[in-house]
């Protein structure tokens, strides 16, 4: 393939992340309880169990790849920072702000060390599972990111250092290197204590799915893989194929026994770093998908919102309806009928689409466009357009 223009829009990947925060939304309303029929609860969990982890993986995979693929060599390491964290933060205050007065007036204690420590990001390099579950619990995913900003400028001089030629044998280990992960876990870390209904304890889960060192992998794979698209060695793999792919991957450990460990990035880790090239690949060579449609890129503009308020709208729009214990026996709203359960988390997902919007206007968008360059400076002829390149990945 010829290399591309650095600077081509890729809007199926704008597109596409909405899709992987869907995913994330999917999870958390499997667990929220919504169900009164055990069974149907069990399917929805079952089916969709997982989802949030591919999605996670997907967003860590997408920042490495988006990232080397719109750095510039004029670019400096302040400049970048500053973008990435006038990116993240606003957003994450807004929202751990709700977080916490929504806490409030359920009678919970807010201002705790749990709390300090996620104001300021720091929460997933924690060992403990009341730190991720602190105020607004999708955070933690921020706290992993601030790590690949942090970082990007160092790894970008080593990743642009691999020789073309050798960039696929960099991804194969890459990807040998996440799915051993959970190998290392498995053998290394004690099993007990049982997280919640798992086989496996929340050291061995902390390790394998927050622990910001261990999915710096994937960011350091969707690196690479931008590197082999932008030197011209990627394959041509369509992106149907390479969807299909992660669908199966997706499909077979619900079927197959295995260490649930391996669910967080292991089975999907080879899918995706093929997934996200094979998009960019349609729009370089200017295929249109339906991912990179005017709707799916509006959507993907306000994923990063919809994915910090839709634990929130979840959690506390079925509190408002009363309490009850939820089939893991945690506080939760009131259960129905499979419809109306089925009806609620569709309102959910409307009414977060909504509050995203919300978010994504009056924050996330005019403080970018006010303060994340210097006021002097002038947008780069080659930058990205809003329809193009995403910023990052949440």
């Amino acid at each position: 393939m010829t290399p591309p223009a650095p600077e081509s829009r890729l809007p199926s990947l704008t597109g596409m992340r909405f899709l992987a925060a869907a995913l994330v939304f999917a999870v958390h309303g499997a667990a929220a309880g919504a169900f009164r029929d055990i069974g149907a609860a069990a399917d929805y969990f079952r089916f969709f169990g997982n989802a949030g982890a591919l999605g996670v993986s997907f967003f860590f995979v997408l920042s490495g790849f988006v990232l080397t693929w719109s750095a510039r060599p004029a670019d400096t390491t302040t400049g970048f920072w500053r973008r990435r964290l006038w990116k993240i933060f606003p957003n994450h205050l807004v929202t751990f702000v709700v977080a916490l007065v929504l806490l409030a007036l359920i009678g919970t204690t807010v201002f705790t060390k749990q709390t300090v420590v996620t104001l300021f990001l720091l929460h997933a390099w924690m060992p403990d599972s009341s730190y991720v579950e602190a105020a607004n619990n999708v955070s933690w995913s921020l706290s992993v990111e601030l790590l690949f900003y942090l970082s990007f400028p160092l790894l970008i001089k080593a990743v642009n250092k691999i020789r073309p030629s050798r960039l696929w044998y960099a991804a194969g280990v890459g990807a040998l290197l996440v799915v051993l992960m959970p190998v290392i876990a498995q053998h290394l870390l004690p099993a007990t204590p049982h997280y919640s209904f798992l086989p496996v304890s929340w050291t061995q889960i902390w390790f394998v799915y927050v622990f910001p060192v261990v999915r710096l992998l994937e960011f350091l794979l969707g690196m690479i893989m931008a590197r082999i698209l932008l030197t011209g060695r990627w394959i041509n793999l369509p992106i149907v194929p390479a969807a299909a792919l992660t669908v199966v991957a997706y499909l077979v450990p619900i079927y197959v026994d295995h260490n649930p460990l391996f669910n967080y990035a292991a089975f999907t880790i080879v899918p995706l770093a093929l997934l996200i090239p094979a998009a960019a690949a349609a729009d370089v060579q200017g295929r249109r998908t339906w991912v990179s449609t005017r709707p799916m890129v509006w959507l993907g503009e306000i994923s990063f919102a919809f994915y910090l308020v839709h634990y929130l709208v979840l959690k506390f729009g079925h509190r408002a309806f009363g309490s009850q214990p939820n089939i893991f026996g945690q506080p939760s709203g009131p259960a129905w009928s499979t419809p109306v359960a089925i009806a609620f988390l569709l309102g959910c997902f409307a009414v977060s689409v909504v509050a995203a919007w919300a978010l994504y206007a009056a924050v996330e968008r005019p403080v970018m466009r006010r303060w994340s360059r210097p006021k002097n400076s002038r947008p780069r002829q080659d930058a990205p357009q809003p329809h193009g390149v995403p910023a990052d990945a949440r």
